[in-house]
């Protein structure tokens, strides 16, 4: 699709793991490039359509929600007053309920003249499960890897685990509930390419769908979520079934999620991907087939090829993040103890300097207090004629010893 001048919202409602917060980020840092070119991305920080979704959704988030209210409304309003296009994306809408659906699609405009696109990513189950797990643990969770497969193959599915990842996984039940009132036409599925392909295929199938082609935009952002390998997410476990005891969730996100998550244990090479076991990869296997079949009576645009939420042949050997390789973890823990010594020094050199800087601030804002004080009593005496005298004996005596050898 090509942006146009007629008014027309493209909602991103996820998945999550498919290359969101690149795309986000892309859209955020170019939002005033877009705005020129006919699209709006309505925010004025980065976490702006996440915070709406919370809004949205009514859900909880470590107190983020009290920040939150009136994030969606604030969102809808900057939509539909816009002429042209509008893009919302955030990964978490994919849970929306029913009657939430009804209400974000009312207030973007749906039925009075907008038109409204439904865009969905998506990706094979076979990376999906992993990756899900170990944003679990990111996230402060302690469970192994055996227990979350258990929970997301219950077919109850009453834990919280498995509650979360089917409502923002579970492909047709999402379109169920997110493109029931729109047309085939308006319901766009971008595939995440399966591994080998280009690097930059999934951004050239989000270009697509979002009409941001010919538009000169920067895609060099920091951005990411990045993966971790087996031995690194079994390490980040166990230092949160310590950490989680005295480290307080406001620490947790810059030290733990991204200094030794993002920064440090994704940054690592050579140690096993993890993946599925065999049993569960077959069980996978023939549920995505099971999807497709479904997806492809939809008539829906697809952007890319629905073959690949298929996933490939499992691997040959299957590294059990649960029982990793001693020396694999270890050699990750170095990583983990340098990059925890580095950030102190960074810290401390950084205390020092603000340390600096406030007693220079406070020598400075002494001085000026002494010189106003003097002002002002030069001021009060040169309004009398004893004070005018006081000041004139003063003067001379400072002039007598300025003149002295």
């Amino acid at each position: 699709m090509s942006a146009v001048s007629t008014k027309r919202v493209l909602l991103h409602v996820g998945t999550p793991k498919t290359g969101t917060s690149y795309f986000q980020e892309v859209l955020f840092r170019n939002r005033a490039l877009l705005a020129k070119s006919g699209i709006l991305y309505p925010a004025e920080r980065f976490d702006a359509h996440f915070l709406a979704a919370l809004d949205l959704m009514r859900m909880p988030w470590g107190g983020l929600e009290q920040e939150a209210v009136g994030a969606w409304d604030a969102l809808a309003e900057q939509v539909r007053a816009w002429d042209g296009t509008a893009i919302i994306s955030h990964e978490i809408l994919a849970t929306a309920s029913r009657p939430q659906v009804e209400r974000a699609l009312a207030s973007l405009g749906l039925g009075d003249g907008t038109e409204i696109h439904l865009v969905l990513s998506v990706r094979d189950l076979a990376r999906q499960i992993p990756a899900e797990w170990q944003e679990n643990i990111k996230h402060r969770r302690t469970f192994k890897y055996a227990r979350y497969l258990e929970q997301i193959m219950d077919p109850d599915r009453t834990s919280r685990a498995a509650s979360w990842f089917w409502g923002v996984q579970e492909l047709p039940d999402i379109l169920d509930r997110w493109g029931s009132d729109l047309p085939p036409s308006h319901v766009h599925l971008v595939t995440v390419p399966r591994k080998g392909a280009k690097s930059n295929l999934l951004w050239e199938r989000f270009s697509e769908v979002f009409g941001l082609g010919g538009i000169d935009l920067d895609l060099d952002v920091e951005r990411s979520n990045p993966s971790m390998g087996a031995a690194e997410t079994a390490l980040l476990r166990r230092i949160n079934l310590l950490a989680n005891k005295v480290l307080d969730p406001v620490d947790y996100r810059p030290l733990v999620r991204e200094l030794l998550a993002h920064q440090t244990l994704s940054q690592r090479s050579g140690s096993p991907r993890l993946t599925l076991p065999p049993a569960v990869h077959t069980w996978a296997t023939e549920l995505a087939t099971s999807w497709v079949e479904d997806l492809e009576k939809r008539e829906y645009d697809v952007v890319g090829d629905l073959g690949d939420l298929l996933p490939g042949p499992p691997f040959k050997h299957f590294a059990d993040p649960d029982k990793p390789a001693l020396s694999q973890v270890n050699n990750a823990a170095i990583d983990v103890i340098s990059a925890l010594l580095v950030e102190n020094a960074r810290l401390r050199q950084t205390a020092e300097d603000r340390s600096s800087e406030l007693s220079e601030a406070r020598a400075a804002l002494s001085a000026t207090f002494r010189a106003k004080v003097r002002e002002t009593a030069v001021r009060r005496l040169d309004k009398t004629v004893t004070g005018q005298r006081a000041l004139n004996a003063y003067r001379r005596s400072r002039h007598q010893r300025d003149d002295l050898p």
